[in-house]
């Protein structure tokens, strides 16, 4: 028995839960692995396991950005490591804000272990792939946001039962950042694309301005993955409660429009551009925003994460072996492509016409 086997059966007993059955999850992209427990009463709750010396340390708020970059990238970008107590504090203050978030049934956050509420099955993709109409469950998940954004003023700590936990600002040097990890990764996937130090410079230039942009409206808590993989539909909730949240952990202080477009520009399956359209219309009418300047903003910024995404890929097929996430890829240049064509992105623009060739993205 490994130690950390022997961790989860230390803590499975002290909940009460050492004579559930176990069923491992499928993995996906992270260092974290869900196991759904069946008790002997038939109730069934998800085991949630994160060892912290899985991943680099997260960001202290205290930290430079080159302590933050010398530190790795969780530091750099501000994710949380998959930290439980990260978890668990993002929980309690989005359900104290009317979302639906798993209830924490048990917690050793040092070891990095949890036992949450079962929401099920039922994400937003799969249910639509069985013929769901996708458009309510769109709605809804815009409602959600909205209720996010509509919420009192986020606290710079939030507090939970795994212990407190801050939250920080998706700054310069963490979009920059995400950025980056293109300009890093896509020659490593694509050998014959090669960024030499003034293409390196002009890339630098062209997002600085939306990076700003970014820092500088950053007012709300952002979920920061949220899309149709992440959230549950749960019917027999009402209104915006009727979506269930996970997977939340990286939360951070973001412009609005950071969830909207993780959820309408989706990696991972397509969102009609009319549907995209009326739901980017919903949420303006919801929050009461300038129409014009968010839209501005979603595509700035969705442009942004779609090179952060694109390099998240490439890693994941050059470094990790991972080649299934190629697929993911003519989507989101798709995406980016499209967004690039709004006024005050035309630096971004060009730099790509000049330094990726068409051959060269896919």
């Amino acid at each position: 028995m490994s130690d950390r086997e022997a961790l989860r059966l230390d803590f499975l007993k002290s909940a009460g839960l050492s004579e559930a059955a176990r069923a491992p999850l499928p993995g996906d992209a992270s260092t974290r692995r869900y196991e759904r427990l069946t008790t002997t009463s038939g109730q069934t709750l998800m085991l949630m396991d994160q060892a912290p010396s899985a991943e680099s340390p997260p960001c202290d708020p205290s930290w430079t950005p080159e302590q933050r970059k010398a530190a790795g990238w969780n530091a750099t970008a501000r994710l949380s490591a998959g930290r439980i107590e990260a978890f668990t504090a993002v929980a309690e203050h989005l359900r104290h804000a009317g979302l639906s978030t798993p209830e924490v049934i048990a917690v050793d956050a040092p070891n990095g272990l949890a036992v949450i509420e079962d929401f099920g099955d039922d994400l937003f993709a799969r249910v639509i792939a069985d013929g769901e109409p996708q458009t309510p469950l769109y709605l809804a998940a815009v409602d959600a946001v909205a209720r996010i954004h509509m919420a009192a003023l986020q606290p710079p700590v939030m507090q939970g039962p795994g212990g407190d936990w801050p939250l920080l600002t998706y700054d310069v040097t963490a979009l920059q950042g995400g950025a980056d990890l293109f300009v890093e990764w896509w020659p490593k996937f694509r050998p014959q694309v090669d960024f030499g130090q003034g293409a390196l410079d002009e890339w630098a230039e062209a997002w600085a301005p939306i990076a700003a942009m970014g820092e500088a409206k950053a007012w709300t808590i952002a979920h920061r993955d949220y899309h149709a993989e992440n959230l549950i539909w749960l019917p027999d909730r009402t209104h915006h409660r009727r979506v269930g949240l996970i997977d939340f952990q990286d939360a951070v202080l973001a412009h609005p429009v950071w969830d909207l477009h993780s959820l309408l520009q989706d990696a991972r399956r397509d969102v009609p551009p009319e549907l995209e359209a009326v739901c980017f219309d919903h949420y303006c009418d919801v929050a009461l925003v300038d129409r014009e300047q968010y839209r501005a903003d979603y595509a700035a910024l969705a442009a942004l994460n779609e090179a952060r995404i694109l390099g998240v890929f490439a890693r994941l097929i050059t470094r990790d072996g991972k080649p299934r996430y190629a697929q993911f890829m003519p989507r989101m240049w798709a995406h980016l492509d499209r967004n690039l064509q709004r006024p005050g992105l035309e630096r971004v623009a060009a730099w790509f016409a000049r330094h990726v060739p068409v051959e060269a993205r896919l």
